[in-house]
This record gives structure tokens, sequence and C-alpha cells, in this order.
């Protein structure tokens, strides 16, 4: 597909600095992005960050994969991103309001292709849900020239905590982060302990090999932008696995 290079109007970027979300990083950068799954998103819900039903962790469809060079290893999961299409007049939908979507999947690299290498490094690049795409873009524009920015994450509630594995094995999705969004570090206290550190198991489940059946929870969080939180009991002594327990206040 050809790409035109007519530039976006300035008046458009001074419009988008003064949109409502707050910015973690104010410059923009340049990106391409596609979209995978259908409308409804069935098929998306599972991805490399945990995160399971997005609908039921409550990010609906505002959601996209990422690239290598963005996905960290999964330490990005959980980031906020703005997205606007341009320089391409045939494909961007004109007049069409910035997206805000959060990091939830990896787009893996496929190095036996020469082209359509969008998620091979060091690209970067936004594999977005169906609806997100087709909010600043047609959906025949296929693969779309976009800027973005890191922007705060913004959440209802309290930051939440699933808690799986068995009794030897403790495995904790922390999920409805607000402002960075994206989790550098987790430690978890039984209520008999002193703070455990966790290690990062796969995207955002983090793992502790201490038996803690018994005890009440709380946890220590620290967000990439080296803010922490301590949130105290967040499950009782009797806690279960395959429940999730939200603690007080958030980011």
């Amino acid at each position: 597909m050809a790409i035109s290079h007519s530039f976006i109007p300035l008046t458009f970027f001074i419009l988008l600095l003064k949109q409502v979300i707050a910015d973690i990083d104010t410059n923009w950068y340049d990106a391409h992005a596609t979209f995978y799954g259908g409308p409804s998103g069935a098929g998306t819900m599972q991805g490399a960050c945990g995160y399971g039903d997005l609908y039921k962790q409550g990010y609906g469809l505002a959601y996209t994969a990422l690239s290598t060079a963005l996905f960290n290893n999964g330490a990005t999961c959980g980031a906020c991103f703005q997205l606007v299409c341009v320089n391409d007049p045939q494909w961007c939908i004109k007049g069409a309001r910035p997206i805000t979507v959060t990091a939830t999947n990896f787009c893996p690299p496929d190095y036996s292709k020469t082209t359509d290498i969008w998620c091979n490094p060091p690209q970067k690049h936004f594999d977005l849900s169906y609806k997100m795409f087709t909010s600043i873009a047609y959906e025949k524009g296929g693969i779309i020239l976009v800027k973005y920015r890191r922007v705060s994450c913004f959440k209802r509630g309290g930051v939440r905590f699933e808690i799986n594995g068995n009794p030897n094995f403790l495995l904790v999705l922390v999920f409805n982060v607000a402002n960075a969004g994206d989790v550098s570090r987790v430690s978890v206290k039984g209520s008999k302990t002193g703070w455990i550190p966790m290690k990062r198991n796969w995207g955002q489940k983090w793992d502790s090999g201490v038996n803690l059946v018994g005890q009440a929870l709380s946890f220590q969080v620290t967000t990439s932008d080296g803010k922490t939180l301590e949130f105290y009991s967040v499950s009782p002594y009797n806690w279960q696995f395959g429940q999730t327990y939200e603690g007080q206040g958030n980011f």
C-alpha cells in the first residue's frame, strides 16, 4: 500500500496537547499500527500480559499488542498510550479523536518474512483491537502510520490482585493500576512474615515460592515511574486460589 506523505496540520497537534488525558511523556514518536481480531474482540482476550478476559478485568476493547521494541519482555504491560493516525488522508479518518489504549499483549516477530515485518525489531508497532483501529482509520487501510506518546492510565477503584498457584507457588496477577500502569516490582507480606520480594513470572504475573496459606496478604507495588504503594490486608487469612482481591487506593 502506498503511503502518502502529506503532513498533519500543526493546529491538530495543538488540539491534541490540550487533551484532558495527562501525558507521561510530552514527546510524540513515530510508529505503525495494524489490528487483530474482530469487532467483538473474540479470540483476543488472552494475551502475553496475563490479563485474561479483558472485559472482566475492566480493559474492554481499548487495548493493543506491542512489538518487541515496545513490549520490553512484558515490563510495559499495563502502560497506556495515546495514538493518532497521521500522514495518510486516504486511510486516516478525518477529524478522528486520539485513542487511548492499554498494553495487554505481545505482537511476536516473524523472522521468516522479508515483508510486512511490522513487529520485528527494531520496529515500533501497535497491533490494535479492531474497534480502536477503526476509530482512527478505515479498515481497508490495513497498516497505517501513527504518532504515539505515553499517557497516564485512569482506573476506577483500587489496584487488584488475582491469586493463583498452589500452597508452595503463589502466582499473583496485578492489574487495574492507574497512572504509570506498568508494574516494575512487587513484594508480598503475610500476616506472620516480613516483606518477601516476588519475581516477574510473565507479563504482570508475579510469583513467590513461600507458603502463605492461612495468612492475610499485603502487597507492596512499585510502578515504572518509581512510585511505591503498600496495600495492607488485601486478602483475609482464609483467601482462596482463583479469587481476586482489591486493595485500598490506587496510584
